[in-house]
């Protein structure tokens, strides 16, 4: 029985138990559902795919290139044809899955869908 049941997704202990329709993690409390979409057979995160504005699939530590110019409030903006270095790929957070530094300008989000794959 202990065979079908996955390994908790928190702190991977397998000593997880059935409570009516959702699976309990003794150790360190967390509940979750054996039916998540977002979890594969392992329990493991399905990991998402993003694609740059041409359909070229991102990775971490990717350069790309603005393929248009981006408007920043209080500031002159970034020009397309910019190139950003080591991109970090993150959860969405209002469309934006892109997590970078940008020379000159600092810290900033930005969409898949306005940059290239370099």
């Amino acid at each position: 029985m202990t065979d079908s049941i996955p390994l908790c997704p928190e702190c991977s202990s397998e000593h997880a138990y059935e409570m009516g329709a959702l699976l309990v993690c003794p150790m360190c409390g967390h509940e979750w559902s054996p039916t998540d979409s977002a979890s594969d057979a392992s329990g493991e995160p399905a990991p998402s795919v993003v694609k740059d504005a041409v359909g070229n699939t991102l990775s971490d530590g990717d350069t790309v290139t603005l393929v248009t110019s981006v408007q920043v409030k209080g500031s002159t903006g970034i020009k397309a044809g910019t190139k950003v270095r080591n991109i970090r790929l993150i959860d969405p957070v209002n469309g934006h899955d892109i997590d970078c530094k940008i020379g000159g300008f600092g810290a900033m989000l930005l969409k898949s869908s306005v940059v290239k794959k370099a």
